[in-house]
């Protein structure tokens, strides 16, 4: 019986958060103005300090916004430019370097 409520309870979570929901990369291009100038406007970063966005999986990215917001993951540069974002901002975004080529990893083979 547990596990049956863990689950409806999980259930519930995922499908009441617009962030998992996915976002507008149209949209989240406007909103990723302020990301520019550490990872580029490509996602691809302006140097290896920064990490690179380009390709990175939509969900991972709001995630990690989410957690810069709350706390749960610390940061202060990043705490401080997700502030004023809404999840659906996030979202957007995150949906805006998730459509953006990476750079591929030629180690691997």
């Amino acid at each position: 019986m547990k596990t049956v409520a863990y689950l409806f309870l999980t259930a519930a979570l995922i499908a009441s958060s617009g962030a998992l929901a996915g976002g507008d990369p149209k949209a989240g291009e406007s909103k990723a103005q302020a990301c520019f100038a550490c990872h580029g406007q490509d996602g691809n970063g302006i140097s290896p300090t920064y990490p690179r966005l380009a390709g990175q999986y939509e969900s991972y990215m709001t995630k990690a916004l989410i957690d810069y917001k709350s706390g749960a993951r610390a940061n202060a540069i990043m705490a401080g430019m997700v502030a004023n974002l809404s999840e659906q901002d996030m979202a957007d975004i995150s949906a805006y370097y998730a459509s953006k080529d990476g750079l591929e990893d030629l180690s691997i083979k």
